[in-house]
């Protein structure tokens, strides 16, 4: 759900209060469950993460490329704003006919119109310095030297090729507006090596890096308030920064630390480089201030009110309560480097759609 600078503008247009639970399910929504009476970290979800785009045209065409599907779009043309919400759903894929708020690993598209016709406009891909923050999304493969092949074949750029450097497991494309979405194989690389094919059909949306300044207030933060679980550390000293890979275990099992994650769908890789913790001055840009770019990631919950009501009761930050403003249906927690995480309805567990 998009909510920036111009949030104020746009409260008045968005869906009103949430309604209490009626005493029975009406008809036109025999398709939802009740409404959870209390919550649960473990039905949680990682839903999608938002982005803004210069041109929705040109990033929907890039991420179907990529194999993701269009599941739905909402247009706000009194406040001058659309959302595109992409994601997996071949028929092999983990959230494969799920409603909307049931998935992981979803892309949100935020188009403010006519930033495609300026010229002038451009956004923060958060990989360049002073506005390092996002740094960007990945998805895993079949065949990792045949997708990154296909992708250049398109004509579209890439951040890193598998050729570049030392790291040859690994690249990095570059979305129409220079995000950077990062390329890994679910299989070992010398055993796709020489494959031509690769079906986008199997392709995932694997995970959302941020950077942290302080790895310890954020672990504690994701895993004791936002109720995820590790799943994987990486650790290079030499080079100065480990890496955290975190998500809800759901339907796709439990989290065994250390144990490949590439298959999975909607993880949050947290990023620490060594030291950052102990500069006072140190901050990285949360995506929402000038120069905009990305804006936050989404977690669906059973019970958004009880969800709230539990962050409450842990003395979260706030950016918005569920009661603030007119936009009852969603809330936005504020993590420890000041990253916005949405907090919306799972319509799994509700008595009503959210939109």
């Amino acid at each position: 759900m998009s909510y920036s600078l111009r949030a104020s503008q746009r409260l008045r247009f968005l869906v009103p209060s949430l309604q209490k639970k009626p005493s029975f399910v009406p008809p036109v929504f025999r398709g939802f469950a009740t409404m959870a009476c209390t919550t649960d970290t473990k039905n949680y979800k990682l839903n999608h993460t938002m982005i803004r785009v210069k041109d929705p045209q040109e990033s929907v065409k890039f991420y179907n490329f990529l194999g993701l599907s269009l599941l739905k779009k909402l247009s706000f043309p009194e406040a001058k704003f659309d959302l595109y919400f992409l994601g997996y759903d071949a028929p092999g894929a983990v959230s494969h006919g799920k409603n909307l708020w049931d998935r992981e690993g979803l892309i949100e598209l935020t188009h403010n119109y006519g930033t495609e016709n300026d010229p002038k406009y451009k956004v923060n891909n958060g990989n360049v310095e002073p506005y390092r923050g996002f740094g960007h999304t990945c998805i895993s493969v079949d065949n990792i030297q045949a997708a990154c092949q296909r992708i250049e074949d398109a004509g579209y750029k890439f951040q890193k090729k598998l050729t570049d450097g030392k790291m040859k497991h690994i690249a990095f494309a570059l979305d129409p507006d220079g995000y950077w979405v990062e390329v890994i194989g679910r299989k070992p690389l010398e055993e796709t090596e020489g494959v031509k094919e690769t079906d986008v059909g199997t392709y995932r949306m694997n995970h959302t890096m941020i950077r942290v300044k302080d790895a310890e207030k954020s672990l504690k933060f994701y895993q004791e308030v936002m109720g995820m679980s590790l799943f994987r550390t990486h650790e290079a000293k030499q080079a100065g920064f480990n890496l955290y890979f975190l998500g809800y275990p759901g339907e796709q099992g439990a989290a065994v630390e250390g144990a490949n994650t590439a298959d999975r769908e909607g993880l949050l890789e947290l990023t620490w480089n060594y030291g950052t913790e102990k500069d006072e001055a140190f901050s990285y840009h949360d995506g929402n201030k000038g120069p905009q770019g990305f804006g936050h990631i989404c977690v669906s919950v059973d019970s958004l009110e009880k969800a709230c009501e539990r962050f409450e009761g842990l003395n979260v930050n706030w950016k918005k309560r569920l009661t603030d403003g007119r936009m009852k249906n969603v809330a936005f927690v504020l993590d420890p480097d000041g990253y916005w995480v949405e907090i919306v309805q799972n319509e799994r567990f509700a008595d009503k759609a959210n939109f």
